[in-house]
């Protein structure tokens, strides 16, 4: 599978946004357990309960069962192409290392490619301290 495949379905998606607020629409897609998963922005009138694409995507992706996101491509309409934002780059991080392959397509052609490291190069990770992973394994029995 190649990357065209992942872009066309973000650009897809993007077509299907609701944004009647900002008019800004944005697709986006995760290549997950060998699947493609896509999302679109759904805004609301209270402006906090907005979904970013990216974010529906790892949901998607994350309810069907997959645990590690492979890649991920963005589509929007701005040259150059909008990156996904802060919350949706930790949000990747969950399930993604900073290797994370991030393909970002806009208006006239624009596109740029980088990684998720690049974009977000501290992510907060949450390391169990020593001996609470088998605390929590040992209280599930």
């Amino acid at each position: 599978m190649s990357g065209a495949d992942l872009l066309g379905a973000a650009r897809k998606a993007r077509a299907r946004a609701y944004a009647p607020y900002s008019r800004f629409k944005v697709g986006a897609a995760v290549r997950a357990a060998g699947r493609i998963f896509d999302g679109a922005n759904v805004e609301n009138a209270s402006y906090g309960l907005t979904v970013c694409a990216e974010r529906v995507a790892v949901a998607s992706a994350v309810a069907a069962g997959a645990r590690r996101i492979a890649e991920v491509a963005v589509a929007s309409a701005t040259v150059p192409p909008t990156p996904p934002c802060g919350m949706c780059l930790q949000v990747l991080a969950e399930f993604a290392g900073p290797d994370l392959r991030v393909t970002l397509a806009g208006a006239r052609g624009s596109r740029a490619e980088t990684t998720l490291g690049e974009l977000l190069p501290r992510a907060f990770r949450h390391r169990p301290p020593p001996g609470r992973a088998g605390l929590r394994a040992a209280s599930r029995k």
